[in-house]
């Protein structure tokens, strides 16, 4: 019985202590404050339907990133750190498995970053405060920055270089370089496909024969 009193006391007593006393022993992370890079892969519809960890059934689709503790349904700013180009993505599950990566990114997150042609990308993320960090911004899928998007105006008596894709895999870079009579170039661990000494007609010819061929993110860029 003496047990059984002193039982009873403890949980009354527990249950008497204020919420706000358990909240501020224990503060949220500042998530605001996330900035990080890394590598990310991305997934597509080999996992369409599956489950996240919001509950909510994967389309891939959606523009969004795969995260350890990011909040679910947060947003973050995801920048491809080969190209500049910069997207707003929503976290909306957990991962990834693998401990070399930082994030995964749905197919439609890859996709409008640019990195969809591309197994591993290098990624900078960095979290959104809603109301804080360019609140006319925080809506997943929104292009935050995109510096390729901008065309060059081509001077007829300049030379250029044509980047036709960027991989991180050696082998697949040379079969592109072979096939549109191109250079590798070693780009941390990416190997870029470029050709140079180009005038402006034969740079655009190049250029709209990759797209042809399937390689979107081809561009013309000033001879260094």
């Amino acid at each position: 019985m003496r047990l059984r009193a002193e039982l009873v006391a403890l949980l009354a007593a527990l249950a008497a202590t204020p919420v706000a006393a358990a909240t501020d022993a224990a503060p949220p992370a500042r998530y605001g404050h996330y900035d990080a890079t890394g590598r990310a892969s991305w997934y597509g519809h080999e996992l369409a339907g599956r489950r996240t960890a919001t509950g909510k059934r994967f389309d891939p689709d959606d523009v969004m990133i795969a995260h350890r503790t990011l909040p679910l349904e947060s947003m973050v700013e995801v920048t491809d750190v080969d190209t500049g180009r910069t997207i707003i993505a929503r976290v909306g599950d957990r991962g990834p498995g693998r401990a070399d990566r930082v994030a995964d990114l749905s197919l439609g997150a890859a996709r409008l970053l640019g990195t969809n042609r591309r197994a591993v990308a290098h990624i900078r993320l960095r979290a959104l405060s809603p109301g804080a960090d360019r609140p006319g911004l925080i809506l997943a899928g929104a292009t935050a920055v995109a510096p390729i998007a901008k065309p060059i105006v081509l001077d007829p008596q300049a030379h250029y270089r044509v980047q036709l894709a960027s991989f991180s895999s050696r082998p697949r870079a040379q079969a592109l370089a072979r096939r549109f009579d191109a250079r590798i170039v070693a780009a941390g661990r990416l190997w870029r496909v470029e050709r140079t000494g180009m005038n402006a007609e034969s740079a655009k010819a190049l250029r709209d024969a990759a797209a042809q061929a399937g390689y979107d993110d081809a561009r013309i860029l000033h001879q260094d």
